[in-house]
C-alpha cells in the first residue's frame, strides 16, 4: 500500500502567518513539522521557546504536538496553556524567547493557527522566516523529523498574574471616575484576559470599573456569534447591552483578544481610527514629560483616517505612513522607535510592549482618557472623527490591473497618485472641506480588490466611493 502523499502547507502559510482548516490542512503531523522546523528557523535548538493556545478545541493537542516537534530539534518548551496572543507577545518580550501561538483569531470554530515571534516579541512575515519555516516543514513532512541527539525539554508557567500586572503599571486607572464598561469577549480570550487585567481575578486591586460580561465563557464553538468584532452583525448584542444597562463604554474583542473595538453610550461604533489618535496624543504627551526635545515617531497605516496623522503632527511627533500588515508595522516600529502604532483594523501597536499589539492595552488607554474628563464617550468619539468615511468595501475583479488603470484614466487631471500599497489616489482641492482620498489594494489571498475612501463630507464621500466603485466593477 503506498504512503499517501503529505499535505501540501503552501495554500494554508499566508503572508503573516498561518491559518488552516482543521483536519484537512492543519492537523498533528502538520503541526509537529512545523514545530521542528520553527526551531532550525530561530535557531532555538538548546534554547527557551514560548508555546501557548487559545480555546479552540483543537488548540490543546496541536500545542502538544507542536512542542514534541519542537523538542525533537532540540527546543526547551515553555507551555503557557490557555492564554490571549498579547500573553504569547508579553511572554516573549519578558523571557526574550521565540513564541509560537495556536489560534485562528476572529475565523470560524473549523478553523485553526499559528502565529509565530522571534525573540522579544518580533514579527516573523513570508519575507522574514515563514516561508523558511513552511519549507522546512514541507521536507519534514515528506522524509521525516530528524531528531538531535539530546532531546530539548518542556516546562509550565502561567503568566497571566505577571502580564496583567505589566499592563496596570503601563496604565494607571487607579485613578478614574467609576464607569460602567459592557464587554464582550465573543467566547474568546477575552474572558480570561479582562478579569484579570480590569478586575480581581488576578489578584490586582480594584479598579473604578464596574464590568458588565457578555459571552465570557471559553468556548471555541462561538455559540452566541462569531469573535470578529469588525463585522457589525457580531457587535449587535455589544450595542443592546450598552443601552439596556446604561454604560458609559462598550468593549468587543476578537478571538485571541489581540484587538479590541469600542462603542459609545449610545450604542455607536468609534473608529479605530479615532482609538488610534485617542492613544497616540497620549503616548506623545507622556514621552514628552521625559523626553521634552528630540523627535517623536508614531506610525499609522496607510488607511487610517487623516485625523490620525494630523493628531500627531498637532502634538508635535512625526507620523510615519506605512503599508498594511501586521509584521511589517512591526517591523517598522523596530526601525523607527516609534512609540506607537495604529492601524485601521484595530490593531495597536506599544513600543513599551515590545513594539508588539495589544488591543487590551489599547483599552486601558482610552478607558484612562475616558474616566479623566467629564465628557460623554461620544463627544471624545466625534472630536477624533471629524471626516467622512466609507470603510473598507470589498469587489471582486476577475482583472485588477484592468480596474487600476480605469481609475487612473478617469482620475488622472484631478489626483495625486502614490503607490506605497495599492493605490492610493488624492484629491487636488482648494481647501480643507472638501478633500478627498481613497485606496484601491488587492487582497493577497482572494480575487478581490479592497475599497478604502475618505473625504471631508458625507456628500463628497458619496460621489467619490460610487464613482470609484463603478470604474471597479465595469
Amino acid at each position: 500500500m503506498s504512503k499517501a502523499k503529505p499535505i501540501d502547507l503552501a495554500p494554508f502559510i499566508k503572508a503573516y502567518d498561518v491559518r488552516g482548516l482543521v483536519g484537512s490542512q492543519l492537523t498533528v503531523e502538520v503541526v509537529e513539522a512545523l514545530g521542528a522546523a520553527f526551531v532550525d528557523e530561530v535557531d532555538a535548538a538548546g534554547e527557551e521557546i514560548v508555546v501557548g493556545h487559545d480555546m479552540r478545541d483543537s488548540s490543546p493537542g496541536f500545542a502538544a504536538a507542536f512542542s514534541d516537534g519542537a523538542r525533537a530539534r532540540g527546543g526547551n518548551v515553555v507551555l503557557i496553556g490557555l492564554c490571549s496572543t498579547d500573553e504569547t507577545y508579553f511572554a516573549s518580550g519578558s523571557l526574550d524567547a521565540p513564541a509560537a501561538m495556536f489560534t485562528a483569531s476572529h475565523n470560524p470554530a473549523t478553523y485553526n493557527g499559528i502565529k509565530f515571534s522571534r525573540a522579544g516579541a518580533q514579527g516573523i512575515s513570508f519575507k522574514t522566516g515563514l516561508k523558511a519555516i513552511r519549507d522546512r516543514a514541507q521536507t519534514y513532512l515528506e522524509v521525516g523529523i530528524d531528531p538531535v541527539a539530546v532531546p530539548g525539554s518542556q516546562r509550565e508557567i502561567d503568566v497571566l498574574a505577571d502580564y496583567a500586572a505589566y499592563l496596570r503599571q503601563l496604565v494607571d486607572l487607579s485613578g478614574i471616575r467609576p464607569i460602567r464598561v459592557v464587554v464582550d469577549a465573543g467566547n474568546g480570550m477575552g474572558g480570561l484576559t479582562v478579569p484579570a487585567v480590569l478586575s480581581t481575578a488576578a489578584g490586582l486591586s480594584e479598579l473604578p470599573i464596574e464590568i458588565i460580561p457578555l459571552y465570557f465563557e471559553l468556548d471555541g464553538t462561538f455559540p452566541n456569534h462569531e469573535a470578529n468584532p469588525l463585522d457589525p452583525a457580531n457587535i449587535v448584542d455589544l450595542q443592546k447591552a450598552v443601552l439596556e444597562h446604561g454604560a458609559d463604554v462598550g468593549l468587543a474583542f476578537d478571538g485571541d483578544a489581540d484587538r479590541c473595538f469600542v462603542v459609545d453610550e449610545r450604542g455607536i461604533p468609534m473608529s479605530p481610527s479615532a482609538v488610534a489618535a485617542v492613544v497616540a496624543l497620549r503616548e506623545i504627551q507622556r514621552l514628552r514629560i521625559t523626553q521634552p526635545d528630540g523627535d517623536i515617531f508614531v506610525i499609522h497605516n496607510l488607511i487610517t483616517s487623516r485625523i490620525v496623522a494630523e493628531t500627531i503632527e498637532a502634538a508635535g511627533a512625526i507620523p510615519v505612513r506605512t503599508n498594511v500588515g501586521h509584521s511589517l508595522i512591526k517591523d517598522q516600529m523596530a526601525a523607527t522607535g516609534a512609540i506607537f502604532g495604529g492601524e485601521h483594523s484595530a490593531h495597536y501597536y506599544f513600543r513599551d510592549f515590545w513594539g508588539a499589539d495589544n488591543g487590551m492595552l489599547a483599552a486601558m488607554h482610552l478607558l484612562a482618557e475616558f474616566g479623566s474628563q467629564p465628557e460623554l464617550l461620544s463627544v471624545l468619539s466625534d472630536r477624533f472623527s471629524p471626516y467622512a468615511s466609507s470603510g473598507e468595501i470589498n469587489s471582486v475583479v476577475e482583472d485588477v490591473a484592468a480596474a487600476t488603470a480605469r481609475i487612473r484614466e478617469s482620475f488622472a487631471e484631478e489626483a495625486e497618485f502614490d503607490e506605497l500599497d495599492g493605490l492610493t489616489v488624492t484629491g487636488i482641492t482648494a481647501d480643507d472641506a472638501s478633500f478627498w482620498w481613497f485606496n484601491v489594494r488587492p487582497s493577497n489571498t482572494e480575487p478581490l480588490l479592497r475599497l478604502n475612501a475618505e473625504a471631508g463630507s458625507a456628500e463628497q464621500l458619496e460621489k467619490i466611493r460610487d464613482r470609484v466603485l463603478a470604474l471597479i466593477r465595469a
